[in-house]
């Protein structure tokens, strides 16, 4: 088969109508794009190669024999990618439509700097809640607290060929896909998009889901925020031990009233001992996540079945 020079890879799970109107606005692209459909385990909407053809588009639709997550599913398609078609670009994208395919030329016009190998979709407007506004926010100071780095980006990013492979070769990239970008030490520019609206449906991601999705974020940067939980508990573990000591000098020299010293030593004393208990507990969160991953050779296990789309 002729190796196409831009391939979008996009996750479907329960939602063919929606993927159903984003193939044809891809078709109707220049150039048109050829398509790798994840289909993520669906089983009342499954999704087949007929959808692609229906709207005139070469491409492959992955059947996962299960689902497994947005996250990993696009990490199956890069996979596919990088084995498969190493000379293309690749654009990742949601497929309800709030990732528009009339601005990817925009994605691939900043991709054309010699000095980029990644260019991601920074929103210039949202359609949310309060509440996920608000969360929004707040986990962003969190992140950028317990990791050192900025995240203001989701799924929609367009990538050369060298950086398809280098992200298929991350584990990271199975735990969260804007995460292992920050990761992967690899050239990112950003495109101000305006978010679209949803094709077709609601939305399957509930806040328990959003909230599970940003804390996969700070896996990623286990040992990061390792350190810096570990540099935070020391500090509080050593104003525990002064405090302490303090209590007893004042008990000694007679300053403490009654009831006053044994109070306070044992605050100092939970306090002390729960720290302790925080860095343990990240230092083995650490070690589950670095031996959670999934080689590159691995991926095919996930794959059920693979159908070729062929345009008319």
């Amino acid at each position: 088969m002729e190796q196409p020079a831009l391939i979008v890879v996009t996750p479907i799970f329960e939602d063919v109508e929606a993927a159903g109107q984003l193939c044809c606005e891809l078709a109707r692209l220049n150039p048109v794009p050829f398509v790798v459909a994840v289909d993520d385990g669906s089983v009342s909407q499954p999704v087949s190669a007929a959808l692609l053809e229906q709207a005139g588009l070469q491409g492959i639709v992955l059947r996962l024999k299960r689902n497994v997550g947005h996250q990993r599913a696009i990490a199956i398609g890069l996979n596919y990618v990088a084995e498969h078609y190493p000379m293309a670009q690749v654009v990742v994208m949601d497929s309800d439509g709030e990732d528009k395919p009339s601005t990817i030329a925009e994605l691939l016009r900043v991709l054309d700097n010699d000095n980029t190998d990644v260019v991601v979709a920074q929103r210039k407007s949202r359609v949310e809640t309060f509440k996920f506004k608000a969360f929004y926010v707040v986990y962003k100071v969190i992140f950028q607290l317990l990791t050192g780095k900025r995240i203001s980006f989701g799924n929609f990013m367009a990538l050369k060929p060298a950086a398809v492979k280098r992200l298929a070769a991350m584990q990271e990239l199975w735990i969260h896909v804007a995460g292992s970008v920050l990761v992967s030490r690899l050239r990112l520019a950003t495109c101000p998009l305006d978010r679209g609206a949803r094709y077709a449906g609601q939305s399957k991601m509930n806040f328990v889901g959003l909230a599970l999705h940003g804390f996969k974020g700070l896996m990623v940067f286990a040992e990061d925020v390792l350190v810096r939980v570990g540099i935070a508990c020391a500090v509080v573990a050593t104003g525990s031990i002064v405090g302490s000591c303090a209590a007893i000098v004042l008990k000694v020299i007679g300053f403490a009233t009654p009831g006053w010293f044994s109070v306070a030593l044992g605050i100092l004393l939970l306090v002390f001992l729960q720290t302790g208990v925080l860095a343990l507990m990240s230092l083995l969160l650490t070690g589950v996540v670095r031996g959670g991953g999934i080689s590159r050779d691995d991926y095919t296990t996930f794959i059920d079945e693979i159908s070729h789309a062929t345009a008319p």
